[in-house]
Formats: C-alpha cells, structure tokens, sequence
C-alpha cells in the first residue's frame, strides 16, 4: 500500500525531518503513553509507507482481546456499499400533527440507498413490538431476505430497537457508522420537513448526546509507532478489496453514493497508518471497535479515536510543539476539504507490502433533526 508521508506521529522509532515529497514535513514526536518525552529515533521511512501487497487471512491464534472486545474476523466478499447492512432511525421529527402532538417517523434503508422505507407512526404506537412488526413487513416487502445486521445511532432508542431486532434474530448496533442514514436524513430536512404545513423549528426531538471525555486506551490496542499519510482515492480504493475479499481486516464504505462527497480518481484522501510486529491481532481487535472517527486534539496533543455512537480514546500522543500541532492541525484541514473522509491503515512496518487492516472514516456531526 503505498502513500506520501504528510506528518510523522507517535513513534517509539519516529523518523528524523526529512524533504517528504508531500507538502508537509515529517516530524519527531513522542512515544506512545509517554507525552512528556520526545522520541529519539532515526531514518528517513516516508518513501516506504504502506507497501502495495496481498494479505492472507489475519489474526489466527491471537490471545485474547482486551475489555474493549472481541478479535473479530475479516469479513468476506462484501460489497463496497453493503447492503446486507440496513441503516435506520426511528424518532420524533420537527412536524407537528392536527392535535399539536410531535410526529414519529421510522427510517431504514441499504448502504447504498437502492432500498429506502419512510413510515410516520402515531405517537401512541413507540414500542418494541410495532417496529418488529412494521420492520417484518418491510422484510416481506424486500423478498424476505433479513439483513445481516442493523446500524442505529440514537442510543435513547436503543431498548425498544434491539428488542425489536432481537425477536427477528437481526444484530442491533449502535454505531455512527449509519453514513446513508444521516445523508438522507439531512436531505429530508430540507425537501421533506421544512416544507411540511406542520413543520416547527422549535420542537426538539428531545434526544441530545453529550460530549463523552476521552479514555485512556490500553497498550494492546495501540501500534509501536504510526504516521500521517495521505493516498490518492484510486489508489485507495484497489487497497480496499483487500477487505472487500477478506483477506484484511477493516470496514468500508462509498462515500459517492453514502455520503454525497464528490471525490475523484486524484482526490488525496488523508490518514493515519499505524505500524506493529503483530499488526494482524492489532488489526482484529480494533476491528471490534467500531471506528468511526480520528481527530486531533491540540490541547492533550494527542490523536482521539471515536467509536460506536460516542466513546473517545486517546489514541497516540505527539510532542506539543508549536510545529508538530501546526502539522497535525494541517492534516486535520485537509481532512475537511474532503467532506471529513480519511483512513485508518494497521500494517507490520513501513516497508511491508501487506496491510493487515484498512478502515474508511468519516468526521461528521450528528443530523440536526
């Protein structure tokens, strides 16, 4: 997997600065779990990162995980969109009826959105049974095929929609991962709610997450020493039929039809690639994470991880100096210039030619409704 070094990040052997081809410089910064001490190592690596290679099957024989989850394995012959994978939402929107009451409204739909549902249910009707019952004929609806699991990112929610799941024998998760689902949902806003005679800005759906502080997270689920990097989307995307095959660990998506982010052949699309000598039980018990997000945070100088719908973990550290935060504050601007999209690359060394993980990541807020 090859790509341009943009900013070298938390290193037991962090590189010295070197002239990196790209348009950032790399840099020293600290050793993982030590933020006060700066790394010492050397070596020029950032014309050797994420070797093009392929990958057997990963994480056979690894100890057991941490508390943070089970190893999980590779998943095999999924598409990029997988739509044995529905999405859904199921709450109260912005409308209000004839008696003043807020309206409730159940959304599912695939990952790449060929199959979208929209119902509104009565106000009276919010129970486990009436989902189950409403999402089994929406099963009966689609040929009867059940989906392979369901992602919900409302977790007030979460008692009446895994109950409901569970009956029909269908995986609930909660995960900020529902990226067709809030796309849609942000498309509704605006063509469906907003010109409803019944529409309120005021009302809230009275559901609000609060913002969770990071957590320390264990030795086990960190690498020897990682990099910013950046790769080009064609690139990228020959890199992710690897997981598309199952020879890799790691989640996808089409950020074009899942997202709306218009990205082409040449976009850069940034990341973290992090390197460890057992990079393939690595890359199995982060699978289990549920990643969602990695920003930088300036003020503990460190990166944060986000999974499931709102755990933060402090991923790896860098030296806090003003060039390193500049650099990590450069890579996080040019996430945003590409809609937020970036990646999580888990690999032996820099001169591997395998990838033994590859997880797309998408920084996005939560819909407004």
């Amino acid at each position: 997997m090859k790509a341009e070094a943009i900013v070298c990040g938390g290193a037991h052997l962090a590189p010295r600065m070197c002239p990196a081809t790209s348009r950032y410089r790399s840099r020293p910064v600290v050793r993982h779990g030590d933020p006060e001490r700066a790394c010492k190592g050397s070596g020029c690596n950032h014309g050797a990162l994420l070797g093009r290679g392929r990958v057997g099957r990963l994480g056979l024989g690894a100890p057991r995980a941490v508390a943070e989850g089970e190893p999980v394995g590779p998943e095999s012959s999924i598409p990029l969109g997988d739509d044995n994978v529905w999405e859904l939402d199921f709450c109260s929107r912005p409308l209000l009826d004839e008696r003043g009451k807020k309206k409730w409204e159940l959304l599912v739909c695939n990952s790449s959105r060929t199959f979208e549902h929209s119902e509104f249910l009565p106000n009276n009707k919010i129970n486990s049974v009436v989902l189950r019952e409403t999402l089994e004929r929406i099963v009966e609806a689609q040929g009867g095929k059940k989906p392979r699991k369901v992602l919900y990112f409302r977790t007030q929610l979460q008692t009446i929609v895994t109950r409901a799941l569970n009956e029909m024998q269908v995986k609930a998760v909660a995960s900020k991962r529902c990226f067709s689902l809030m796309s849609w949902l942000d498309e509704r806003l605006e063509t469906v709610y907003k010109p409803d005679p019944g529409y309120d800005p005021k009302v809230s759906t009275g559901f609000a997450e609060q913002e969770a502080i990071p957590k320390a997270l264990k030795d086990a689920l960190r690498g020897e020493r990682w990099f910013f990097v950046q790769m080009d989307w064609k690139s990228l995307k020959e890199e992710m039929k690897d997981v598309l095959e199952g020879r890799a660990f790691g989640e996808i998506f089409d950020p074009v039809a899942q997202t709306n982010i218009g990205v082409t052949d040449d976009t850069l699309i940034p990341g973290i690639a992090v390197f460890s000598r057992r990079a393939g039980p690595l890359a199995g018990w982060t699978g289990s994470m549920d990643l969602s997000n990695i920003k930088p945070d300036k003020k503990r100088a460190c990166l944060i991880l986000e999974t499931g719908v709102n755990n933060k973990w402090e991923y790896a550290a860098f030296e806090k100096t003003e060039e390193n935060i500049a650099e990590a504050q450069a890579w996080e601007t040019a996430k945003n210039g590409v809609g937020g999209l970036h990646f999580l690359a888990i690999q032996d060394n820099p001169d591997a030619e395998v990838c033994a993980g590859l997880w797309l990541l998408l920084d996005r807020p939560l819909p407004k409704i």
